[in-house]
């Protein structure tokens, strides 16, 4: 399994903006073959900041759902992204 999770900095101002513009791209990875989860939101403290959260079953799924799409107009807004993948290699209950 795998985690891609981090922060965005945004332009000043234009957080609503781009999480609109995220809409159609988290609905095309939610139906992707093995995306278990995917998310990009508000962070609650910070006013130009979104947090991204994504869970795939494999690499492959990933790269496959990247190189499936035409360029996404919600990176002209990003600043600064600190985002990391996570090779999960066991989970279970907290």
């Amino acid at each position: 399994m795998l985690i891609v999770s981090g922060r965005l900095i945004l332009k000043p101002g234009t957080r609503d903006q781009f999480l609109a513009c995220c809409e159609p791209s988290i609905r095309m990875a939610r139906r992707a073959p093995g995306c278990l989860d995917f998310a990009v939101s508000a962070d609650t403290i910070e006013p130009d900041r979104a947090n991204v959260y994504e869970a795939w079953t494999d690499a492959k799924s990933l790269a496959a759902f990247r190189e499936s799409g035409a360029d996404d107009p919600s990176f002209s807004f990003i600043v600064h992204a600190d985002v990391e993948r996570h090779e999960i290699s066991q989970s279970g209950p907290p």
